[in-house]
């Protein structure tokens, strides 16, 4: 597989999961329910669209890992920043863990390996 489009497949799973993180944002974020509910619907859509064309790129284990990981580290940081919420140091042990992992697995190349019967 390219490099150049492995780059863009995680730079699609980076995408889905800042737009799924951005939706959770939007539904504590806002007061009006019209728009609560159009800014979910609206960055779902987005991060659907994101993780079929990070899925086109990547190993379905690699885009919904890079997906997942995107998305708790994103809502954290803006549950910590934006509402103050507390994070503890397991919070930052377990970001810290997925973080190498997402690493591991970026480093990784599942279709190119192969298995002798």
């Amino acid at each position: 597989m390219e490099a150049s489009n492995k780059q863009k497949g995680y730079a699609w799973a980076l995408s889905a999961g800042l737009n799924a993180a951005l939706a959770a944002i939007s539904a504590k974020f806002f007061s009006s329910q019209f728009i609560r509910y159009g800014l979910v619907i609206f960055f779902n859509a987005i991060m659907w669209g994101s993780y079929v064309n990070s899925l086109k790129a990547l190993s379905s284990l690699q885009a919904t890992v890079t997906n997942f990981a995107t998305n708790f580290l994103s809502s954290g940081l803006a549950g910590f920043f934006l509402f103050e919420e507390a994070l503890s140091f397991q919070w930052f042990a377990g970001a810290l863990l997925i973080v190498l992992g997402v690493l591991i697995l970026s480093k990784s190349s599942i279709e190119g390996k192969t298995h002798k019967a």
